[in-house]
């Protein structure tokens, strides 16, 4: 079983292998993720985790077509990223995308977007939706930021349109299926 870490930096998943362009202990394999084809075969990745690295990326699209082509079908792909209204989205000089919850919807057929506006032919299930996965909530404290990302999970399309401009959360985590 292939698991890839993309952009895995000095926090490599464990269990995955490690993709980077730097030159660090963790990195077990050195790739600009701007430079196409990645060094993988077609139909050969079983998961892929990608956390904080598709905003800093030259062409997002073009990173998931290339995702699509090296993923197996039923692949899971995790992405991560900040949320376009969060503070820590806009002060990295090195962001050039943002992400809302409607983002992936796009190359998901279950949704009108997807046929609607036919940007790439890859194909994805959106599972889940999650904000500020990396937060960590102490099991019995209820502030109004644990509350807001409980309320956010549950209804992220509601969240997004009516909530998010008053209070901006910091992170979306997208859980994917690759359909082939």
């Amino acid at each position: 079983m292939i698991r890839l870490d993309l952009g895995c930096g000095n926090t490599k998943k464990e269990g995955f292998t490690g993709v980077d362009i730097l030159p660090l202990d963790s990195v077990d394999i050195r790739h600009d993720l701007n430079s196409f084809p990645y060094p993988f075969e077609e139909n050969s990745i079983e998961e892929i985790w990608m956390d904080q690295v598709l905003e800093h990326m030259e062409n997002p699209m073009k990173v998931l077509e290339e995702i699509y082509r090296i993923s197996k079908n039923k692949a899971k792909v995790t992405i991560g990223v900040p949320y376009f209204r969060s503070f820590y989205a806009v002060i990295d000089p090195t962001h050039k995308n943002f992400f809302g919850v409607y983002w992936f919807n796009y190359f998901d057929p279950n949704h009108a977007f997807s046929s609607k506006y036919s940007y790439s032919p890859v194909k994805f299930n959106v599972k889940e939706i999650r904000f500020d996965r990396e937060w960590n909530f102490r099991k019995f404290s209820f502030g109004f930021h644990k509350i807001l990302v409980i309320l956010a999970n549950k209804k992220p399309y509601f969240y997004e349109r009516r909530l998010s401009h008053l209070f901006p959360l910091n992170s979306l985590t997208f859980t994917l299926e690759i359909i082939k």
